[in-house]
């Protein structure tokens, strides 16, 4: 019974928005109204690399951008240029693989010479959804996206911890909500 009733739900849900901002697909995994589909923005508010400077100049050391990876604790950096535009990003990949492999010194290597460039770069919006993020994520085997703004200029950084993390979140949500609804107590509102 909660199957069929879950599928009324999840089906007939986005005909009840109040402002659609995006579209679903028919069939999309989400559970609720479009206005509430995850962002990659709504990722990136509650990621560690919301509040702080992710971007490294492309002529610094490797060494600051080891530095960098150890005192926030995080895996990926954007690189800029002299113009302070993206010219691609460093990780901890580009590091082990690039580096420490092939015997090179950090403080001898600029970050431009192991890094990613940004003509072989994927990137988000804070308007793609956190599926499509995903997606991107998983086609290159990458952790991290620069996430540009509609003029292309760098706002942050998304790993693929903090798209996990809100989809987590998103499921709980929709189990409650369908447990809800199961139970009586309302499906669309939820319980308080």
């Amino acid at each position: 019974m909660l199957s069929r009733a879950a599928n009324t739900f999840i089906r007939k849900a986005p005909a009840v928005a109040r402002t659609a901002r995006t579209s679903a697909p028919m069939g999309s995994r989400f559970v609720g109204t479009l206005e509430e589909i995850p962002s990659a923005k709504t990722a990136w508010e509650k990621s560690c690399y919301f509040e702080m400077d992710f971007t490294i100049p492309e002529e610094s050391q490797v060494f600051e951008a080891i530095q960098k990876f150890a005192a926030y604790d995080i895996g990926c950096l954007v690189t800029t240029d002299e113009d302070g535009k993206i010219s691609g990003v460093i990780s901890e990949r580009d590091y082990i693989s690039k580096m420490a492999l092939l015997g090179r010194k950090s403080k001898e290597t600029l970050v431009k010479e192991i890094s990613t460039k940004s003509s072989n770069l994927l990137t988000a919006t804070p308007h793609d959804s956190v599926d499509d993020c995903m997606e991107k994520m998983l086609s290159k085997d990458i952790r991290h996206l620069p996430l540009l703004d509609d003029d292309g200029h760098v706002i942050g950084m998304l790993s693929v911890k903090d798209l996990v993390r809100t989809m987590v979140q998103e499921k709980d949500e929709t189990i409650k909500i369908l447990s809800d609804f199961a139970t009586g107590k309302g499906g669309h509102f939820g319980s308080d």
